[in-house]
């Protein structure tokens, strides 16, 4: 996969919904009602975080799911990645880039959202040939009013922001022109997700589907 095909595919990805939620599984076996309730609610691109022995389960319960695309975040190592893939993972998301990872990814055909939190990291993509990446942590590097200042030396890139993107917070980012989206753990609430409560989680994913209205 070409670094063009891979950044037009997370565009395209990214433009389906407003919000990515962020999801960690515990239980694999909550992974398709969890994906059934957010894709109803308005959300079907899910990133299932492999930081719990259940995630690839999860990925290959959720990718199951009829309207659900499905993809695999803090991707660190040509590892993850191959497992991702075999999964069933359509995307990937990872919290840094190195020439290692995307090489693997490239390889797998599988097409990444980059995190990135500086203007250098920005030019190094733009460089490799992708015009968009995560912005992660996107609070702690100063949310907002740096997606601005990075929209003046770098109009070609675009960002799905995430870390510390709240429901108080993401229609601001959203109403930004180098955001493609946000990624959100509050739609895959743990304690919602523990109980079964599907009806809440799927109110909470309508809920961010609207918030590209809010932002308008």
């Amino acid at each position: 996969m070409t670094p063009q095909d891979a950044s037009r595919r997370c565009r395209e990805i990214c433009a389906m919904a407003p919000v990515i939620p962020v999801i960690v599984v515990e239980d694999a076996e909550t992974a398709a009602p969890l994906a059934r309730a957010l894709v109803a609610g308005g959300l079907p691109v899910l990133e299932v975080t492999l930081r719990t022995p259940a995630a690839l389960d999860a990925i290959r319960r959720m990718a199951d799911v009829p309207g659900g695309v499905v993809g695999a975040g803090t991707l660190l190592t040509p590892a993850d990645v191959r497992a991702a893939k075999a999964a069933g993972a359509t995307f990937g998301v990872s919290p840094g880039v190195t020439d290692t990872l995307v090489a693997a990814c490239e390889a797998e055909g599988l097409p990444l959202l980059g995190g990135i939190a500086t203007v250098t990291e920005a030019i190094r993509l733009l460089e490799r040939g992708y015009d968009a990446a995560k912005f992660f942590p996107a609070e702690p590097n100063g949310g907002v009013p740096t997606l601005k200042a990075f929209a003046g030396p770098l109009p070609q890139m675009g960002f799905c922001p995430t870390g510390g993107v709240s429901p108080g917070n993401a229609a601001a980012y959203l109403a930004l022109p180098n955001v493609l989206c946000v990624g959100g753990s509050w739609v895959a609430d743990p304690k919602l997700v523990r109980a079964g409560r599907w009806d809440e989680i799927e109110a909470l994913a309508r809920a961010a589907r609207g918030l590209r209205g809010a932002s308008a």
